[in-house]
């Protein structure tokens, strides 16, 4: 939840670098909205996985794998399912009081983001190039810019630029942790891109996506949409920079080990809120 958390930040940094008022009430129903789409898409990916299997056959880590907590209880598989229903329910409560709010253009956005909160495990998991930029596309260019819109009314090519960000960090954050899940994975049917193309062809993607992240928020910078002090997100190299190259020294990319899982997650939320305290400090 706190990737969530830090995309809201950053899209209410953004409307107050643009000249806007963020009404405290307005941001907190936007993070609620956004809270209850990551947690509805993974209670509903948990009681799936349960469901066909898989998380039965995974060796569980502390970023993949399912939480096992219905391989603990399965009991709980029936409450499970009610759960993810009655967040889907909130979700679309929200997601209609926003477009009351704002208006019909929000419509496509949501359309966009429920499709996907649906549609991921049983459908885009099984199409590699779709299951590798669903999580960004949800994150990025829906979650960020459909945040911005709801607080300010108004779209924005800027932020849409800047959506290629977390776009780029949160494929990467999808894409590795798969690798500990490849065989469990091919046993259930699933056609992700690591399965199809292999683990070569996957980390090369890794590692390019992860420059882009970087190289996007430098050339913001450097053409004037992002003030100079969005350069902040720069002090999450430090992460970075050891996980790219624990990447390419991999001998068994099957086996990633913890220590760079981890760190694909410090930056998938560090560099976002970065980004949003340097334009704090430049409003």
């Amino acid at each position: 939840m706190l990737l969530t958390l830090a995309m809201v930040a950053l899209a209410a940094a953004l409307a107050e670098s643009n000249g806007f008022s963020v009404a405290t009430t307005l941001f907190s129903l936007v993070a609620l909205g956004a809270v209850s789409a990551h947690a509805c898409v993974n209670v509903l990916n948990e009681v799936h996985d349960a469901r066909s299997g898989l998380d039965d056959l995974t060796q569980r880590t502390p970023f993949s794998g399912g939480s096992g907590a219905l391989q603990a209880n399965p009991q709980a598989l029936k409450a499970a399912s009610r759960l993810g229903k009655a967040l889907l329910a909130l979700l679309i409560t929200i997601g209609c009081y926003f477009i009351y709010l704002r208006g019909w253009s929000l419509l496509p956005l949501g359309i966009a983001g429920m499709v996907l909160v649906m549609a991921y495990t049983p459908m885009l998991t099984r199409r590699p190039w779709l299951c590798l930029i669903a999580p960004g596309l949800g994150f990025g260019p829906l979650m960020l810019t459909g945040s911005y819109f709801v607080l300010t009314g108004e779209y924005s090519w800027s932020v849409l630029a800047v959506s290629l960000i977390p776009f780029f960090l949160v494929n990467n954050l999808l894409l590795l942790n798969q690798f500990p899940d490849l065989t469990a994975d091919v046993q259930v049917g699933r056609r992700n891109l690591l399965i199809t193309y292999g683990p070569g062809i996957a980390l090369r993607i890794f590692r390019w996506f992860l420059l882009a992240a970087y190289s996007v928020l430098a050339i913001l910078v450097a053409v004037g949409i992002l003030p100079p002090l969005a350069l902040l997100g720069l002090l999450s190299l430090s992460l970075a920079i050891p996980l790219y190259y624990g990447i390419a020294s991999l001998n068994e990319p099957q086996q990633v080990p913890h220590r760079l899982l981890g760190l694909n997650v410090a930056i998938n939320i560090s560099l976002p809120l970065l980004i949003a305290i340097g334009l704090a400090l430049s409003s």
